[in-house]
């Protein structure tokens, strides 16, 4: 085998690897919220479809592969078709560029625990996190439906709202980082994470990731009280299903990228490094489920105004503080 097929086949094997990952956790995950969000409300959760429920994934996988497609009269046919796909594609490709582990030897060379190792994986992931807000706009606008195109609006005005705070809350760690590397960017925290020097861009890249994920207490556009489901209204089926998966394809995406960006990516002590940072990962599913089981959600107004005006002009002030800081320094 030549040296072009062994990269070759490297590139195409941690593909798979990662690509079976994503799925498999995004799967479990579902289970687990509905466990946790049982237990926190004092009942029982899915418990049928295998021991302890734990089948539960693949019946619910099952149930929406079987179930009908439907279109909407007057949609337009292929954008509708179209936008379940932009909203789960873009969170796959991000995973591309995250280091979930230092350099390892195999066949002789030194091959990156990551797809590619580019050298702006931060511009990389904030350029795909936008594109997904098309999957939002085209799957509202193209199903012919108050409920959806309402929805969508308003997933496009906080995604897009909140792409501002997330992308000035990381301008601090490119500061601290000097690349916008992701393996450099955990490299730099091999001493010290970069929460103990940043814990509001920590807060605010918290908070940003919360909107753009669109969960509790920022899911107005799928409020069910108001738009039945919002911009995935008229979706049944598997379609309907890209559109779930992607939601919690999302989560441990950007979970991983704040692990990444704040809490020192792999590096921890004893446990192997791949190890530390699937623990971070899931502690930030943790978190993303015990806020939709405690918090009610915001009004439109108060989102935006929080968004604009209190997390915009603090994500600023961060920036200066932390340029000051760097120079004061040396």
């Amino acid at each position: 085998m030549t040296i072009d097929l062994i990269d070759i086949a490297l590139v195409a094997g941690k593909i798979g690897l990662i690509f079976l990952v994503i799925l498999g956790l995004a799967a479990y995950l579902v289970l687990a919220e509905r466990k946790l969000l049982a237990y926190i409300q004092e009942r029982l959760g899915p418990n049928r479809a295998g021991p302890w429920g734990m089948l539960q994934p693949l019946a619910d996988g099952i149930k929406l592969i079987t179930k009908e497609d439907v279109k909407p009269a007057g949609a337009d046919k292929w954008l509708f078709y179209l936008a379940p796909a932009m909203a789960a594609i873009p969170a796959i490709m991000i995973f591309a560029v995250i280091p979930f582990g230092p350099p390892i030897t195999l066949f002789g060379r030194e091959v990156g625990q990551q797809v590619v190792d580019i050298n702006v994986g931060l511009l990389f992931f904030i350029a795909f996190s936008s594109i997904a807000v098309y999957g939002v706009a085209l799957g509202g606008w193209a199903s012919n439906s108050k409920y959806a195109l309402l929805g969508s609006i308003r997933g496009l005005a906080q995604l897009i709202s909140y792409e501002i705070t997330m992308g000035l809350s990381l301008v601090p760690v490119v500061m601290l980082a000097r690349s916008f590397q992701l393996s450099e960017i955990v490299a730099a925290q091999q001493s010290c994470w970069f929460i103990v020097y940043q814990p509001l861009a920590f807060i605010i890249f918290l908070i940003s990731i919360f909107a753009e994920c669109k969960r509790i207490p920022f899911d107005l556009p799928e409020a069910e009280g108001e738009l039945v489901a919002g911009f995935h209204t008229e979706y049944s089926g598997l379609r309907f299903g890209l559109f779930f998966v992607g939601e919690y394809i999302n989560v441990i995406v950007l979970g991983g990228l704040a692990a990444t960006f704040f809490l020192g990516g792999w590096h921890g002590p004893l446990l192997p490094p791949v190890v530390w940072f699937l623990i971070k990962v899931l502690a930030f599913a943790f978190l993303f489920i015990w806020v939709r089981g405690t918090l009610p959600r915001l009004r439109y107004d108060q989102l935006m105004h929080f968004g604009w005006k209190v997390l915009t002009p603090l994500a600023l002030v961060n920036i200066l503080a932390t340029g000051w800081f760097i120079v004061l320094k040396g």
